[in-house]
């Protein structure tokens, strides 16, 4: 009978000991779960915030970005020494150079923080056309490329992010002056034209889109350079 009892408390703390053992484990699961979630809430909040902060950063940039390549265009037209103008020319050069850099990095952050969002407001596109074709007139005739704008008649809204915008037909606009450098079209002087429409695909937007075209008399794309676009 003693034997019996004996065995009886024994399995019993065996079993207590076993309880208190998974017990444990469990609680010790449970704060690391909570320790993750506040590291994860952190990270979360850091995320948003960083997120928000470079958003904040990139559309000055932009603007700084534009006005170098506007700055660069005006010294070229200055009446001043071929020394102070190649000085001028080199610093203006750097800072493109870096705020073009820091973009990337920035383009980059965006990308893998998937937070890449456009800053949208309402603005007339063709007075943005405009713009971009009087910023841009110098360099065009430098390079012998005929350049004009073909507006949408009585205007054209759109909600767009101005600087993002900008910055991208501004590089289609270089790309094609560049492949029509040297090149002597059948019709005669190259020509580059901004042509802007508000263009209806027949699908739930009855107002249609706003669409810029970029147009060139350029050899066009070859087979390979097509299939990495």
């Amino acid at each position: 009978m003693t034997g019996w009892v004996l065995g009886f408390v024994l399995g019993a703390l065996a079993t207590t000991v076993a309880g208190l053992v998974l017990l444990r484990a469990a609680v010790e699961r449970v704060r690391t779960a909570e320790r993750r979630a506040r590291a994860s809430e952190r990270l979360a909040e850091l995320g948003a915030m960083t997120s928000g902060l470079a958003h904040e950063i990139r559309n000055p940039l932009s603007t700084i970005t534009l006005n170098a390549q506007i700055l660069a265009e005006a010294i070229e037209d200055l009446p001043i020494e071929p020394d102070e103008k190649s000085r001028l020319t080199r610093r203006v050069g750097t800072l493109y150079r870096e705020t073009d850099r820091l973009s990337a990095i920035l383009a980059d952050f965006l990308r893998y923080a998937g937070e890449l969002r456009l800053s949208r407001e309402e603005a007339d596109v063709n007075l943005l056309v405009d713009e971009l074709v009087d910023f841009f007139h110098p360099q065009a005739e430098r390079q012998g490329v005929r350049l004009r704008a073909d507006l949408e008649p009585g205007g054209l809204r759109a909600s767009v992010d101005v600087p993002q915008l900008k910055q991208a037909v501004l590089n289609l606009m270089l790309n094609a002056v560049q492949a029509m450098t040297g090149q002597n079209p059948n019709n005669g002087t190259p020509e580059l034209i901004l042509k802007t429409r508000r263009e209806v695909s027949g699908g739930r937007d009855r107002e249609g889109a706003a669409v810029i075209h970029v147009i060139d008399t350029g050899p066009g794309m070859d087979g390979e350079t097509r299939a990495k676009v």
